[in-house]
């Protein structure tokens, strides 16, 4: 299995930026093709990395993705679950190269799910990605219930603009701690969402408020509005 995987914008068009993501526990970056497929239909490249709570080397890869003259700017660090805090790391030790940040399900304290069904329900509500996870022999089943011990989180040292995504029904990382520890980033809540809000139920309109965030960094670092609803 590689470790990496890439989808870059289609043929014709002028890509617009790169997302980074580190995967989270058990995972690998295949497992975000589809968000990843998406976002390069918009002109975006991703390149998604392995799990860096069991393969450190992942955070040395996302440094050099970082400073590779050859990918398009802005650069943007998404991390999902542990690989939240590995990419807080990053950015708040001022890795060169990083744009912004992307917090998704970011975990709060431990969880043990005690049998597959559990877990597998607890990531997420797409039948279509439960059915990918079931079936995926690079999947680690049972990561969420152990991992070495994670980075602590300093999103008070991170100097660039920082969007937090989060399922309200995540029963692996509780809204409410979460809510604590995304202090001073912009915050989206997804009704019924679960841990893994880019490849849950919701994934369409999760992967359009990146889309969104990533064209008002485009504009500039203040992240100025580009449409305002109104009654």
């Amino acid at each position: 299995m590689p470790s990496s995987f890439s989808w870059d914008e289609p043929e014709g068009l002028a890509a617009r930026g790169t997302l980074i993501v580190l995967a989270g526990r058990g995972e690998h970056g295949g497992v975000y093709e589809r968000f990843g497929r998406r976002l390069a239909f918009d002109a975006y490249r991703v390149r998604a990395l392995g799990d860096a709570s069991t393969d450190p080397s992942v955070l040395d890869e996302a440094a050099k993705l970082l400073a590779d003259e050859s990918l398009p700017g802005p650069k943007v660090l998404v991390g999902s679950d542990t690989g939240a805090l590995y990419a807080a790391r990053l950015a708040a030790e001022q890795t060169p190269g990083v744009d912004a940040l992307i917090l998704v399900g970011l975990p709060t304290s431990p969880w043990t799910s005690g049998r597959w069904e559990a877990e597998v329900e607890a990531r997420t509500g797409c039948p279509t990605h439960q059915g990918r996870l079931a079936n995926d022999p690079h999947f680690r089943r049972g990561a969420l219930d152990s991992a070495p011990e994670p980075p602590e989180l300093h999103l008070d040292r991170v100097q660039v603009p920082v969007l937090a995504l989060h399922g309200k029904d995540d029963t692996v990382s509780p809204v409410e701690k979460a809510l604590a520890a995304y202090a001073g980033a912009r915050t989206v809540l997804f009704d019924g969402g679960r841990h893994d809000v880019l490849n849950d139920a919701l994934h369409r309109t999760a992967a359009a408020t990146v889309v969104l965030f990533l064209e008002r960094l485009r504009l500039s670092p203040e992240l100025p509005l580009i449409a305002e609803e109104r009654a």
